[in-house]
């Protein structure tokens, strides 16, 4: 059995362009693992192997690559930054044990750094900082570890210290050791030399030092009391309270260098090994059982133990479907049977692979805090837990944003319509938040996603992975309807005719609930009038209806629905005499409750130079957007805003004029809000247009 103690498996995730691509290739260069360092900006970099990625210089799906470093196995996934692919990184930090979060030493905490964050705190992964690109015009160490505690209210324990700035930035003073690290050559990251610290830091070397000891040392009542005493730990002894305090999520080495130039990549590495988690060293899963009640039982990281594995991620290429799983208990051999308790069916393991990026290594077995993919799985799909069939349970499945935007294609010949619905169905398994959907009243495929550039690049996937050659229609915004007027209101649901008949009777109240509940349904019947075995049919019955509102056709939202009293037959009531007068109520009741058509709502953070702040911000003013803030910085100013998602499509060609080329955003979705009279009047009237011509 494998030693799990020299196990890492780790994520490298941070905002669009902050350089995690980068680092990921020196770090395989520096493990060995490569031998040419390919750049993300000639399209060649060893993780961005789709030819999107190499076009476009950005990452779309996670990969997986693995390598050794100091006698430890390293398992990486290098995760996606823009906001579109966000989805990526979340079910990614779902089975890492620890991370990497890479920030741009001039760009600092950017919005896509902030809901990466979010998402490693929710899943409570231990992490590393590196501020990168400390070569750049603008950059500033201090200023993004200040940033890192006011934005992202986290505790960066800075480890190391930058030898100078932008183009004169040629290595680190590691405060533990009191020793600095010069790197001479910018293309061969092997080239250093370690010196003494610099005259000019040594003051600043002392006092960043005294604050991470002190900051250390309270992880060991012993350590501090002998500190507090004057007796200085080890620098072991110091190592060892970071790791408890990594671990323990209570402050994050914070490392600095610029991976473009190989500066700085060997301390993330040993800091990777030295600070982050083994695979046992992490809370174990809770397990569930098969109706999805906690069992107060764990998936602890043992091969002795029976088989607890997660499909994290599903990809389609040349050789088949890959299904990406982490390993939480037991062992997985080629050719086992084993149940995926979501289907509730056993599937056979083809073959075992290590990954590295496109590339696959054959493995006979895979045990607990491995992280393989599997061949040959037909129905396991994304959050998806295979277990021992002897002794089943189910992990904590993952949970994916609904999509907010939507648009329509169509195959530009006939015999492209089977072709696209097969080319559809597998990249629906590979991406959770990418939907397909036939719309009732046109019959047009509707692909929905995240974002524009999300539906732009599945479309790409489309015409060049699968030959399917589609035509776009108009994006289109994914409204919603919602109630703002309680109304108390009764139906009865009598039918006749023969034999045995139908009779349900329902007096209800229906009344806004709070934000972001979606449903809620209560029950006040007393005395048995309605019996409770028909509670159950009624609210499933009103929740079924509320996919299509009465304004225009929106799934409602936020709505209670209070069952007050009613009325049954003992011969002739049944729970589907119920549903009928609870879709009923529905249709009577929700058009007299003052129904409202809600928007999406967009986070949008806008970079723009110092000389078109006053045109940005105008011109978001027009597209009703609301200016949150302005920040500036050494490059540019950030201005933050929330903005309909319908006013913001094309804006990047449209800011890129603003700006000549020099301004950059991102957003992504933050709450739905009603809409301006004007702007659902047309919505109104369009969806009216759609029905009257179906």
């Amino acid at each position: 059995m494998k030693d799990l103690s020299v196990y890492r498996n780790i994520g490298i995730f941070a905002h669009v362009d902050a350089g995690k691509t980068t680092t990921t290739e020196r770090i395989l260069k520096l493990t060995g693992k490569i031998h040419k360092t390919g750049e993300v900006h000639d399209g060649e970099a060893t993780t961005d192997f789709m030819e999107q990625e190499q076009e476009r210089g950005i990452t779309i799906q996670s990969a997986a690559t693995s390598c050794q470093w100091n006698g430890h196995t390293l398992n990486i996934i290098d995760t996606p930054g823009h906001v579109d692919f966000t989805i990526e990184v979340y079910r990614s930090l779902k089975v890492l044990d620890g991370g990497v979060g890479v920030f741009c030493g001039s760009g600092g905490v950017e919005p896509q750094s902030e809901t990466n964050w979010r998402y490693a705190n929710e899943s409570e992964v231990a992490r590393i900082i590196f501020v990168n690109k400390l070569d750049r015009v603008g950059a500033d160490f201090y200023s993004v570890v200040k940033q890192i505690k006011d934005v992202l209210a986290a505790n960066p324990l800075v480890m190391v210290l930058p030898i100078g700035v932008e183009d004169n930035f040629t290595g680190i003073v590691d405060l533990l050791t009191r020793k600095a690290w010069i790197w001479s050559d910018p293309n061969d990251p092997a080239s250093y030399e370690i010196t003494d610290v610099p005259e000019d830091m040594q003051d600043a070397v002392e006092e960043w030092r005294e604050k991470l000891i002190e900051t250390a040392v309270e992880q060991d009542d012993d350590l501090l009391e002998q500190y507090l005493e004057g007796n200085e730990p080890s620098v072991d002894d110091i190592k060892k309270c970071v790791r408890k305090g990594t671990i323990a999520l209570d402050f994050f080495p914070t490392f600095c260098g610029s991976a473009f130039k190989n500066k700085g990549v060997q301390n993330v590495l040993n800091a990777v090994v030295d600070y982050l988690p083994n695979p046992t060293e992490v809370k174990p899963q809770p397990e569930m059982d098969l109706e999805g009640q906690e069992t107060g039982r764990f998936a602890e990281v043992d091969p002795g133990k029976p088989l607890r594995a997660l499909a994290f991620k599903i990809m389609d290429d040349r050789y088949g479907a890959l299904t990406f799983t982490r390993i939480y208990s037991g062992v997985m051999k080629k050719g086992d049977s084993v149940l995926n308790t979501f289907t509730g069916k056993t599937e056979r393991i083809g073959r075992i692979v290590e990954m590295h990026a496109d590339s696959r290594q054959e493995l006979e077995m895979a045990q607990a805090g491995d992280i393989v993919a599997l061949l040959g799985m037909k129905n396991t799909r994304t959050g998806h837990t295979l277990a021992d069939p002897k002794h089943p349970a189910t992990l904590e499945p993952m949970v994916f944003p609904e999509p907010v935007i939507s648009i329509a294609i169509a195959p530009k010949d006939k015999a492209g319509t089977e072709k696209m619905g097969v080319a559809l169905n597998k990249m629906v398994q590979e991406d959770p938040s990418f939907q397909v959907a036939t719309d009732e009243d046109s019959g047009e495929t509707l692909i929905k996603g995240m974002g524009e550039l999300h539906l732009d690049i599945k479309v790409d996937i489309l015409r060049r992975t699968h030959n399917v050659d589609v035509v776009m229609g108009k994006p289109q915004v994914a409204y919603r309807e919602t109630i703002t007027q309680t109304i108390e209101d009764s139906y009865t649901h009598k039918k006749q005719s023969g034999g045995s008949g139908q009779y349900g009777k329902i007096e209800y109240r229906i009344e806004p609930a709070e934000k972001n509940v979606g449903y809620q349904f209560e029950s006040l019947v007393t005395g048995g009038n309605v019996p409770r075995e028909y509670w159950g049919a009624i609210e499933k019955a009103f929740e079924g209806c509320m996919v299509e509102g009465t304004l225009a056709g929106y799934p409602l939202l936020d709505v209670k629905f209070t069952l007050l009293d009613g009325g049954f037959h003992a011969v002739d009531s049944s729970a589907l005499a119920f549903e009928i007068a609870t879709r009923s109520a529905y249709r009577q009741s929700i058009p007299k409750a003052g129904v409202q058509l809600l928007e999406p709502i967009m986070k949008v953070d806008v970079f723009t130079p110092d000389d078109n702040v006053g045109d940005v911000i105008g011109d978001l003013n027009r597209r009703r957007g609301m200016i949150k803030s302005q920040d500036a910085g050494a490059t540019g100013v950030r201005v933050k805003a929330d903005a309909p998602l319908a006013e913001m499509f094309g804006y990047i060609g449209h800011l890129r004029t603003l700006t000549s080329g020099r301004g950059q955003f991102s957003m992504e979705f933050s709450h739905y809000a009603p809409c301006p009279a004007n702007v659902a009047e047309e919505v109104i009237r369009e969806a009216q247009e759609r029905k009257a011509n179906k």
